[in-house]
């Protein structure tokens, strides 16, 4: 599953790229919008032939499952969310606080309801501080590796994002300073080799039982809208299996990404590694989930 996450600080650039999406054939549910605006989900809902109104009472000409809802996020407030999995991936299913007012259309007449734990998933955590800070989001998943493509080049274009000026491909050397495997990534982190060969030398760490990861992004000139998924992706594997990951002396122009999309608020993003290391020392354990 490729997951494409582009942000978005205007509706008009958000209406751009749901537009552009659909006319590429991107399918209605592999697009979740999130936002917390409820004038931006009316308008956005017109673009996937919705007629979303009081979401209260629901939506009506959504494909099958597809889910309109209000939600109420600890930490954030009304929040709203369209499509399948929207509400799950805020953390409804594990959102004490939370609850979801909605209606699901067609085959899928299950609303999305809090769980008593108090709980919220790590991918949640990045979505909810970004919908804090006032932007949108709009996360596309997909099997498919064309449609992924097509996907993150439009959320390249018309989300927040840096120029790419590093055609590099991008390479990862591991390496271990006592209990902490620091991975060095340098080149780009794109769809395709780059996203994926992360992902590989990730999951094989942590199949390994190194749960203490240090990403060095030094030499990362380039992220895109797919790369920012799989560092999503890299964060909740290794949260969900009880380790930590940071990320450490990003280039400027990563970390003027990381600025600009809020990620900060949940990256553990350190100056140096020195410090870095020094971190990993005040941390508690995690229950694996």
């Amino acid at each position: 599953m490729e997951t494409s996450i582009g942000v978005f600080s205007s509706r008009s650039r958000a209406e751009e790229a749901v537009r552009e999406l659909l006319q590429k054939q991107v399918p209605e549910e592999a697009i979740l919008f999130l936002t917390r605006s409820e004038t931006d989900m009316k308008v956005i809902g017109k673009q996937f032939g919705a007629t979303v109104g009081g979401f209260a009472g629901g939506a009506t000409g959504l494909s099958a499952g597809v889910i309109a809802a209000t939600l109420l996020i600890p930490g954030v407030g009304p929040a709203f969310a369209l499509g399948i999995g929207a509400a799950a991936l805020l953390g409804l299913t594990g959102a004490g606080a939370g609850a979801a007012v909605g209606k699901a259309v067609a085959h899928d007449h299950t609303a999305p309801q809090p769980t008593p734990d108090g709980k919220c998933s790590d991918e949640a955590a990045f979505f909810r501080e970004v919908l804090k800070e006032g932007r949108s989001l709009i996360v596309v998943r997909t099997e498919s590796a064309e449609l992924a493509k097509v996907a993150s080049e439009i959320l390249d274009r018309t989300g927040l994002s840096i120029t790419e000026s590093t055609p590099v491909p991008m390479q990862a050397n591991v390496r271990n300073i006592e209990e902490i495997t620091v991975i060095d990534v340098t080149g780009r982190i794109t769809l395709g080799d780059g996203s994926s060969r992360l992902r590989e030398v990730v999951g094989s760490l942590i199949d390994s039982g190194n749960l203490k990861l240090l990403l060095n992004l030094h030499g990362v000139g380039y992220i895109d809208s797919s790369g920012l998924g799989e560092l999503v992706r890299t964060y909740t594997s290794v949260r969900n299996r009880g380790g930590h990951v940071k990320l450490v002396n990003p280039s400027k122009r990563v970390h003027d990404l990381l600025q600009m999309t809020h990620m900060t608020a949940v990256f553990d993003v350190q100056a140096d590694e020195a410090s870095a290391i020094q971190s990993f020392a005040n941390i508690k354990p995690i229950a694996a989930a």
